[in-house]
């Protein structure tokens, strides 16, 4: 008895040793974002998100140093290095824009920096490209795009246009798009990054003799796209992915975007505890509803909060293995990573519907269960 006593206490002050070792350095998270400009409501609600659940923590043991990139490459670049080099912090996240991330994320997994993704997550570095210290928290590029694909070729449609800014993003978003869709294109147009007149493209639409529209425009794209659209009189049923009808330009759509579908990995009516506390916490810190923006900063977050529970962020191995495990509760239910770090996930259809005076989605259905991205067989790390 008395040995069992004396290896239940040894037990007892390695687990204490050990949860003091995971908390024994500071954890320092440097958030380049997208804070200005049109592309602005979408790293803020990124930010705030993230923010939230570092506040319901309250781990003191975390530090966030955050940084607009303005939208610009270079920018952002500056910051990355400024972060590493003078600010010393241990992880990278809060990029938007898969341009931006193709021109920091490299550099700084190869500083053997953990980069964390709370949005953008290109081609290149879910296959051949992907790296063990790169987490993609929200989903691969191409995953809502090829729901929308399998949506639209459900439906019926077998004649639809395809559009898309041209950056990584947005080809990522039409290879999906054609990957789960099997009628034909009628036509395929690459727009400028941060176009806001589409008259030229609704004109071609027009003409094309589609029976469906495909569009990727995020943040103020998407609202000058629509606002144009409704007013062109144009009458092609229009199908996105959520970027292109998030909550957080719906209010500035307004009823032209009632009826549209889109396609989603979250919705503020999934249902599980973490998620309707998430959307009452959020709306109650900051006066409005949380968009898919907000959602993937608060798991982002929360997986990061999770992983410092377990291991010193210093101790780079058993760090990884902490994220990777995704021991933490996700607005989205169930999450996993699959073996290129990217989550394996359920992806909705979603309606824009209005409830009361307020312009929101619903999911009305199923799109893709338990989704592994196209790339991942491409990993070999």
């Amino acid at each position: 008895m008395k040995g069992n006593k004396a290896t239940v206490a040894a037990v007892a002050i390695a687990a204490l040793m050990t949860a003091t070792v995971a908390q024994a350095e500071p954890v320092k998270v440097g958030m380049i974002t997208t804070l200005s400009g049109g592309g602005a409501g979408l790293g803020i609600d990124a930010r705030d998100g993230f923010m939230l659940a570092v506040k319901q923590a309250g781990n003191s043991d975390l530090e966030v140093v955050i940084e607009d990139d303005q939208q610009k490459p270079d920018i952002a670049v500056q910051l990355a290095d400024k972060m590493i080099q003078s600010e010393k912090v241990d992880i990278l996240t809060g990029i938007i824009w898969s341009n931006l991330a193709m021109a920091v994320v490299p550099s700084a997994i190869a500083q053997d920096k953990f980069y964390l993704s709370v949005n953008a997550a290109p081609s290149q570095l879910a296959g051949k490209g992907c790296n063990k210290n790169y987490f993609s928290v929200s989903y691969q590029n191409d995953n809502l795009h090829e729901a929308a694909g399998g949506y639209a070729s459900s439906q019926g449609y077998s004649k639809t246009f395809v559009m898309a800014p041209n950056y990584p993003a947005g080809t990522d978003s039409i290879a999906g798009f054609k990957r789960f869709y099997y009628g034909d294109i009628s036509g395929e147009v690459y727009t400028k990054l941060g176009q806001t007149d589409y008259a030229a493209e609704i004109a071609q639409i027009r003409a094309s003799g589609a029976d469906s529209v495909f569009f990727f425009l995020p943040g103020g794209m998407g609202i000058a796209f629509m606002k144009q659209y409704a007013q062109s009189g144009v009458d092609i049923p229009l199908i996105g992915p959520a970027f292109s009808l998030d909550q957080g330009i719906l209010g500035a759509i307004g009823d032209a975007a009632l009826g549209i579908k889109n396609t989603s990995n979250w919705s503020k009516d999934i249902d599980n505890a973490t998620n309707k506390a998430f959307v009452e916490t959020f709306q109650a810190e900051y006066g409005r509803l949380p968009s898919i923006y907000a959602s993937y900063g608060f798991d982002t977050a929360n997986l990061l909060l999770s992983a410092m529970e377990k291991a010193d962020v210093k101790d780079q191995d058993a760090f990884r293995e902490a994220l990777r495990a995704a021991d933490f509760n996700s607005v989205r239910g169930k999450f996993i990573f699959g073996a290129n770090h990217h989550p394996i996930q359920d992806i909705y259809v979603r309606e824009v519907v209005k409830e009361g005076d307020v312009l929101t989605n619903k999911i009305v259905g199923m799109a893709i269960a338990d989704h592994v991205d196209a790339y991942a067989s491409e990993c070999t790390m």
